[in-house]
Parts: structure tokens; C-alpha cells; sequence
């Protein structure tokens, strides 16, 4: 068991993802609307392309390589807001073992499918991450399985680090990546990775303002569970960050911005319009953050947006329109009042 992240682990992650074959490496792709927009050259790395639609496979397919014999034959349970849970899935389908999955009872239909599909079981338990997690957690306090934490556990966080190294080989010439936060998994580790190998790089986290735990854990130095979370990213919607995670997040991360439910709506149609891509709210955070934030973000020309996932309910975009028309209906009236 590992008691620390290290750039080794993360290296070792990626030979095993690549040479086995268990992740794609995704593409970087540019968007000269975007780059017109915001005056950078802005590489979009589309982790919504990975082997079950998001980043997530990495991390739990690195975890579970490192399991022993003897965990995997007590089959695995997790906890997932969705992604999670069909990493989690596809890495034990692909090793033969049975995996348990805790999702709260929001969870878009296709994500619980998509676990399902794989093979793994699906149990529907509270509104929100935190409660389906605290369930995981007493099952497995009750019985005798192997638990696999979705973000605080440094094989997780070791896997999610392997987007840096991918990135970083891609366009040497990044200044900053702009990651998207929910249990900091993932931002602990690409901020790691990214400044192990090029320390001048920024890395910019972004939630979701209805959403922002580790913002304020990172703003006050102190985790603290928030009462509620509600967002259309719920990929991101995490009450409570984890310890290691935060600890990581603290030391190499640049800052942490939030984006409104408005912005992350216009980013998510911006990608789709624009970039003729689809992608959850959680992937479109960064852009979001970069939208919103432009002229707060350290100085860089190139930039690297992390677009984590795009396993979004199709039922739930009547709404996202209708959210994004508020934010430009904002904008135009304050845009009349400054020419009066």
C-alpha cells in the first residue's frame, strides 16, 4: 500500500494503461472560435472519447491491477456519481471479478446502464455522492469485499495523472491546464504529474459554485462537508473532498475558480455548437472557467482544457438551453445598460 503520490507511480500507471491496452490515449484537439473568443491557443484534451466516455477508467483500472489475489477474489465495491462506477465496471469485467456499485439515486439513466452493462451491480441509495459513498462505506465495514475509493487513494489519483503525462507529450508547450474538481482525484493527480515534469506549468481547478468543497478547503485551509450540493455537473457534485486528495491539491495546485450553473451551460453548448462535441457538465467545466475567467487566469499563451467526460442525460438538455439562455439574456442586458 502506498502512503504517498509520487511521479514514479503515476509513470508506472501509464506503461500499464498503454502496454495492456486498457485506455485510448485521447486526442488534443483545437477550436479557432475558441481561441478567437478568449485570445490563446486552447488545446481541448477529450477524455469524453476514453473507453466508457470519461477519464475515469484510469484511475480504476490502475487500482485494481494493483489489488492483490486475494482482494479481487472478495469482489469490489465502490461508490460513483456515474463515471466511477463504469471505470470500476470495465476494469473488473476486464480482470473477472464482481464489482458492487453505490450510486445516489439521481444518477442519469444512461450511467447506471452503462454499469450495468459491464456486469457490475448497481445499488441506488440517497440524493447526492455522499450519501451512496457513506452506504458503500458501511457495506464494506459490514462485509468482508474489497473497497475501491472513486478519488482518495493514491492509485486512483496515480491513474487520473497519466492525462498530464499524455497531454504533456502532446503539446509540450502548455502554460496552463485548467481541470475540472469534485473529490480531487483527478486534479491531484495532473497537478503532480504536470509540475514534476514541467514546474512552470499552471494548473487551474474549477467547480461548480453549488458545488465548490475543495474551493473552500483550498480558500481556508481547512475540509469541511458541505450541507448540499446541486448541479447540472454532477460528475463534480461532491460535498466533502478527500484528505489525501486535498493535501496534494494544496501543494501543487495554482488555484481553484467556480463557474455558475449559467456558465457551465454555455460551455457545454459552446462545445457542442462550436466543436460539435457533446460532453456532461462536468466536461465542460474547464472551458466554463476559461469562458468566465479569462481575464483572471495567469498569463500563457497555450492553454489545456481537461474535458473529463461527456456521459450526459440527453433528457436533461431542454434544461441545459434553457440555463445557458439565462446566462446570455445577463449578458445582453448589462452589455445595453454600459451603452446608456
Amino acid at each position: 500500500m502506498e502512503n504517498q503520490l509520487t511521479l514514479e507511480m503515476v509513470q508506472d500507471a501509464w506503461d500499464y494503461l498503454r502496454k495492456e491496452y486498457v485506455t485510448h490515449n485521447t486526442p488534443m484537439v483545437t477550436s479557432s472560435m475558441t481561441d478567437d473568443r478568449v485570445n490563446r491557443h486552447v488545446h481541448f484534451k477529450m477524455e469524453n472519447q476514453q473507453k466508457t466516455g470519461s477519464f475515469k477508467l484510469r484511475g480504476a483500472s490502475y487500482k485494481i491491477h494493483k489489488l492483490t489475489a486475494e482482494e479481487l477474489e472478495k469482489g469490489v465495491i465502490s461508490s460513483s456519481a456515474g463515471n466511477h462506477a463504469q471505470g470500476v465496471a470495465m476494469a473488473a469485467y476486464r480482470l473477472g471479478v464482481q464489482a458492487s456499485i453505490f450510486m445516489p439515486k439521481t444518477t442519469p439513466q444512461a450511467k447506471i446502464n452503462a454499469a450495468t452493462g459491464y456486469g457490475a451491480e448497481v445499488i441506488l441509495v440517497g440524493d447526492s455522492y455522499q450519501e451512496a459513498g457513506d452506504a458503500a462505506q458501511k457495506y464494506y465495514e459490514e462485509n468482508d469485499v474489497t473497497y475501491v475509493h472513486p478519488y482518495d487513494d493514491y492509485y486512483i489519483m496515480a491513474g487520473q495523472g497519466t492525462i498530464a503525462l499524455e497531454m504533456l507529450e502532446q503539446e509540450p508547450d502548455l502554460d496552463i491546464i485548467i481541470c475540472p474538481v469534485g473529490g480531487g482525484g483527478l486534479i491531484s493527480g495532473v497537478s503532480l504529474a504536470a509540475k514534476s515534469i514541467k514546474p512552470s506549468i499552471k494548473v487551474i481547478g474549477v467547480e461548480a459554485a453549488e458545488a465548490a468543497s475543495m474551493y473552500h478547503a483550498f480558500k481556508t485551509g481547512e475540509i469541511k462537508r458541505l450541507d448540499t450540493v446541486d448541479t447540472i455537473a454532477e460528475g463534480i457534485a461532491v460535498k466533502e473532498p478527500g484528505e489525501k486528495t486535498y493535501a496534494v491539491t494544496k501543494q501543487y495546485v495554482d488555484d481553484i475558480v467556480t463557474v455558475t450553473e449559467e456558465e457551465i451551460a454555455d460551455a457545454i453548448l459552446w462545445m457542442l455548437e462550436r466543436n460539435k462535441t457533446l460532453v456532461e457538465g462536468a466536461g465542460a467545466a474547464s472551458l466554463a472557467a476559461l469562458l468566465a475567467h479569462n481575464d483572471r487566469l495567469p498569463e500563457g499563451k497555450n492553454v489545456g482544457l481537461i474535458v473529463s467526460g461527456g456521459n450526459i442525460d440527453l433528457g436533461s438538455m431542454p434544461m441545459i438551453q434553457s440555463v445557458a439562455r439565462g446566462l446570455k439574456k445577463a449578458v445582453q442586458v448589462k452589455s445595453r445598460k454600459g451603452e446608456r
